[in-house]
């Protein structure tokens, strides 16, 4: 059996907090933006609820986007190449999350990447209801990104809009979280940080944080988390060793007329993360809000929610290991059926009911 050492350290005990002044490659995008999206990000773009736009900012707790299907009727794992924009303001020429549908935002900001967690109904963005969803990426089996297509941008560390290489995110009917990488060092590159290869581990554990938040919404400071599987097994004076978990599969494929098996993966899964960081300076809100009903036509003007009521904090997240359908509701159910169960050579979980539909190795 293979044994990890569930060392708890902050990140910044081993340097990783301290991000280097000159951003290295692989953190800034360098391609194009993909053919159905506009050249940049820009806000106050006109409501289209039949939008196709794949250009996805993720700003601050009220300003960001998510990836859902353009229509209803097909999971997740069915459609990950071909979901759309769905922002929380009118912008991007994408489509608009409607009033009501978030219950509760948690925006994080670190110096490696931010990180946006966000509960509510997506059914009213044609998630399928109870569909434990998938994980999205820039990769995907083409090499095109799932989307296919997509660009991913943020103003939330320079202030200025800057399409990012590496980021991640998972979604279920009830749930959301979305890593954008922007920033690394000699130790970490941000496709490390950005790990897109734990498909069927979910938010606790690739993106660990405080997800006890639904019914309020904050933006907060935190600590970096260690990059996604990746465990300290030793520390010797200036060294550090580690170990890195991956996802484990079995399966098989077809080779011209021969069908072959395979077997990849760590064979034995860790309960959680490394670490869950603490985050500290939160600030709420009442609300986020844009004017725009479950159909345009309910919408009166279109304008984003005002006023704020300003808290600041220090906490430790809690809870870690949940898939990314974790209930709004009863995240910290050890019963929930979005909780993940471990067995010795088998990792059983209820997350994606499209997993045929992922590539394997993307």
């Amino acid at each position: 059996m293979l044994s990890f050492t569930l060392v708890t350290l902050t990140a910044s005990l081993l340097g990783v907090t301290s991000a280097q002044d000159t951003v290295l490659p692989g953190v800034i995008a360098t391609g194009t933006m993909g053919v159905t999206n506009p050249p940049q990000p820009t806000m106050g773009t006109e409501v289209n609820q039949n939008s196709l736009v794949r250009l996805a900012s993720v700003n601050s707790v009220d300003d960001w986007c998510l990836w859902a299907p353009p229509e209803a009727g097909l999971t997740i794992g069915e459609t990950e190449h071909e979901v759309v924009a769905w922002c929380t303001k009118p912008r991007n020429g994408a489509r608009v999350i409607p009033d009501g549908v978030i219950t509760g935002v948690s925006f994080i900001k670190t110096d490696f990447y931010v990180q946006l967690m966000a509960y509510g109904d997506f059914t009213k963005l044609n998630i399928i209801d109870g569909d434990y969803g998938g994980e999205l990426d820039p990769h995907g089996p083409s090499g095109d990104g799932n989307p296919v297509g997509g660009n991913v941008t943020s103003n939330a560390v320079t202030g200025e809009d800057v399409n990012y290489e590496e980021w991640m995110s998972f979604i279920s009917w009830q749930q959301v979280c979305f890593r954008i990488c922007t920033n690394a060092n000699a130790t970490w590159d941000a496709a490390l940080m950005c790990e897109h290869e734990l498909d069927v581990m979910g938010c606790e554990f690739v993106m660990p944080g405080n997800y006890q938040f639904n019914g309020t919404f904050e933006s907060c400071e935190a600590e970096v988390a260690y990059p996604p599987g990746v465990y300290v097994t030793a520390i010797n004076g200036d060294t550090t060793e580690y170990s890195t978990f991956r996802q484990y599969y079995t399966g098989v494929y077809t080779a011209g007329s021969d069908i072959v098996s395979y077997t990849v993966g760590t064979t034995v899964t860790p309960l959680t993360a490394q670490m869950t960081p603490s985050s500290s300076n939160c600030q709420t809100m009442p609300t986020i809000s844009n004017g725009v009903g479950l159909s345009v036509e309910e919408s009166g003007s279109v304008g984003a929610g005002t006023g704020s009521t300003t808290r600041t904090s220090t906490r430790t997240g809690t809870g870690a290991g949940s898939t990314s359908s974790a209930d709004a509701s009863t995240s910290d159910d050890s019963d929930s059926a979005s909780r993940v169960s471990y067995m010795e050579g088998v990792t059983l979980v209820a997350l994606i009911s499209g997993v045929a539909a992922i590539a394997l190795l993307h």
